[in-house]
């Protein structure tokens, strides 16, 4: 939204002579650094009290809510790592010893005792027989034709060689996923494999997601060409709705609210009863159109940011307060963020300060992402004195190229790229030089 100045009389004039002087501006507060910011708003976080039971198949990209503690071992005796011959190591006491084989013992079966001096012809998962300790690759032998079925030793086995022990992956009683874990494919698999089918996870963040600005178009509503004058489409619920389902909120979307106090206000209170977070975009300017201030303030409390960082500077969080009795919570209080309307900004300030947020909402570990180390196939000499983030890409030089267009109403440089170089304030590139690069696989994960 635009400012709207009041107007002043015009130089010279009787009234601007006799005005009473205009009063200084209040200075704005500092830039707040990112990692400040970040830390204060963590800060205000309680993590979810509600959990749900859920199946272990559909819970990829949940919180787990509890410990999950191994009721066994993994694997539960001792087992074949190879296709071939379970023997006591002492029985082979040269190459080219020859045992009889006295058993079979695949996958899934119980071999009997190991009778000395005998080898047990074995398969891979399959449970080492007791008294054997060893077992010996099946190309690490050969067969032995004659009225007794044998196997002829062409190495010595060692005590233990290849043999799985009872418990190796997992022990009996052991925290295999600590309460916290955001839980991915081989998080499951670890569940599965001692034999949980269900998982208690953090339930879903509530999250309500409304735009402000009469000029905001939803696609569909209006044509290209019929578009009016100052009309723009609105990409930043696109983008908002998938970044908060990617993390596994359940999203309401309120739409566009329209710019007026009153229905800023009532959109307020209806999404603070039933959600845990306020997310909106656009709107915590200075204009006189712009509400979502006001509204905020007149229901609860607001804190106004300047982070230094290049996109996404302003930003707003505090909460809205929820009628007594609307939910069933301990938190009397719904959380409010709101993000500034570009859309670049609005993308970056998401992933930077919003994931990490909603993470601890959901008691999982919140800091950025690490970033990797690689060589600048750029020049960026006149530097920002905010700490920058610049969409860039992977090359197959294994170097990165620069968006040309780093303007925060671009989004066509988030398409493009798979990453940010996270630059320090201040600081000029040089082609060569190694810098910062956040992938956008980890800040969408």
């Amino acid at each position: 939204m635009s400012e709207h100045p009041h107007p002043h009389p015009a130089a010279g004039s009787e009234s601007a002579r006799t005005a009473a002087p205009l009063a200084t501006p209040p200075q704005r507060a500092p830039l707040r650094a990112l990692d400040d910011a970040l830390a204060e708003l963590l800060a205000t976080v309680t993590p979810l009290a509600r959990s749900e039971r859920v199946s272990t198949f559909e819970a990829d990209g949940r919180v787990l809510a509890a410990d999950l503690v191994s009721p066994l071992h993994v694997p539960p005796q001792d087992n074949s790592a190879m296709d071939g011959y379970a023997v006591r190591a002492a029985d082979v006491q040269h190459p080219g010893a020859v045992l009889r084989v006295s058993q079979r013992i695949a996958a899934g079966d119980a071999g009997a005792p190991l009778e000395a001096g005998t080898a047990a012809r074995i398969f891979t998962g399959a449970p080492v027989p007791p008294g054997a300790d060893a077992v010996v690759p099946q190309e690490d032998t050969e067969a032995v034709s004659g009225d007794v079925h044998g196997v002829r030793f062409l190495q010595l086995p060692k005590a233990g060689q290849f043999v799985r022990r009872a418990g190796e992956d997992v022990s009996r009683g052991a925290v295999v996923l600590a309460r916290g874990s955001r839980l991915g494919p081989a998080e499951l698999g670890l569940a599965a494999s001692i034999g949980a089918s269900h998982l208690d996870v953090v339930a879903r963040p509530r999250v309500a997601l409304f735009s402000t600005g009469d000029e905001l178009v939803m696609p569909g509503e209006v044509a290209p060409e019929a578009l009016p004058p100052g009309a723009i489409y609105n990409s930043n619920r696109y983008v908002l709705r998938a970044l908060l389902q990617r993390l596994g909120c359940e999203v309401s979307d309120l739409g566009i609210v329209p710019d007026r106090l009153d229905a800023t206000v009532a959109a307020l209170k209806t999404a603070a009863d039933h959600h845990d977070l306020i997310l909106t975009s656009g709107g915590v300017s200075v204009g006189e159109e712009d509400h979502i201030k006001p509204a905020v303030r007149q229901l609860g409390a607001l804190d106004l940011w300047q982070i230094a960082i290049k996109p996404g500077k302003p930003f707003a969080h505090g909460h809205v307060r929820r009628d007594a009795g609307a939910m069933d919570e301990r938190d009397a209080h719904c959380h409010f963020i709101g993000l500034p309307g570009n859309p670049v900004s609005s993308f970056i300030t998401f992933v930077l300060l919003v994931r990490p947020f909603l993470l601890a909402l959901q008691g999982a570990a919140a800091a950025l992402p690490a970033a990797l180390p690689l060589p600048a196939h750029f020049d960026w000499p006149r530097p920002d004195k905010r700490r920058e983030f610049l969409r860039v890409r992977r090359n197959a030089a294994g170097g990165l190229d620069l968006f040309a267009n780093q303007s925060s109403g671009v989004l066509t440089s988030a398409v493009w790229g798979d990453g940010v170089v996270d630059n320090p304030p201040a600081h000029a590139i040089a082609r060569g030089e190694m810098v910062r690069f956040i992938p956008f696989s980890e800040l969408l994960a």
